[in-house]
């Protein structure tokens, strides 16, 4: 796999912003996240109605969710502010910027410093979940959707597991039968992510997402409008100014060559 070096700052630094502090918030978060989930899978069991031939699409729905947030949230922070941003530098945007210096140190690291920070985060998912769905529930679309809360959460929860082996050099042989049917990230789909400028590809649970929101220019819509409205490049602080500006430019040109392919194709009206 070619993991190239964008990052403009030192790996030994941000490695050394894992603090104990944001260890201690992992650990109580992860107790808090695993609660809930077994408090909605507790109530979805004990509901007034059987579901189970509808978990593969609840499953289905789940992995999509998962997958979507994964690339969402990547994009996110590998693309705006720097670790001296309030509260989400050091606690997320420092993770990304040192992934992209080093792309294998996450596979020297433990489970907790691994997976705490999504794990964390699934409370979210569980909290809708739970409140969507009643006690003794018999909706069967209400139902469908707390599954699909639950679900999703779990392949939250595991994301930056499935991500980690896409960078390691040697997985278990059912993680790579895993890999191979797209159910988690292929290291070879992920390559493309670990591209410079690292724009593409976000999505790193199964990557079920990259190529739709690809093809209809979702995260450079995005980036677009960002940027006319505020005037910040993105990934100023990953590449640099010059290069930020550079790459804005070269994807501009891009969109309206596309945009002009597109106007002038066979059988089109190029008015």
């Amino acid at each position: 796999m070619s993991e190239g070096n964008g990052g403009k700052r030192d790996a030994s630094a941000l490695e050394a912003g894992y603090s104990s502090g944001h260890r201690v918030y992992e650990l109580t978060g992860m107790t808090v996240a695993t609660i809930m989930a077994i408090w909605l899978g507790a109530r979805l069991a004990t509901s007034g109605t059987t579901f189970w031939y509808f978990w593969p699409l609840a499953a289905f729905l789940g992995m999509v969710i998962a997958d979507f947030i994964s690339g969402f949230v990547h994009w996110l922070f590998d693309t705006w502010g720097s670790v001296d941003t309030k509260v989400v530098g050091q606690l997320a945007i420092r993770t990304f910027r040192h992934h992209h210096i080093d792309p294998r140190a996450m596979t020297k690291h433990d489970f907790v410093e691994t997976n705490g920070h999504n794990w964390t985060l699934t409370p979210i998912y569980t909290g809708i979940g739970l409140w969507i769905v009643d006690p003794a529930e018999t909706e069967l679309f209400r139902l469908l959707l707390g599954h699909m809360f639950l679900v999703g959460s779990g392949f939250v929860m595991v994301t930056s597991q499935f991500h980690k082996w896409a960078h390691s050099k040697e997985v278990h042989p059912a993680v790579r039968w895993l890999q191979r049917r797209g159910i988690a990230l292929d290291p070879e789909h992920h390559t493309v992510h670990h591209t410079p400028p690292y724009d593409r590809y976000y999505c790193v649970t199964s990557g079920w997402m990259n190529g739709p929101l690809e093809t209809i220019r979702f995260f450079r819509g995005l980036e677009w409008l960002v940027t006319s409205v505020t005037g910040v490049l993105p990934r100023k602080d990953d590449l640099g100014e010059a290069a930020a500006r550079e790459a804005a430019a070269a994807a501009d040109a891009a969109a309206r060559a596309e945009s002009e392919a597109a106007r002038l194709a066979p059988g089109r009206d190029p008015r």
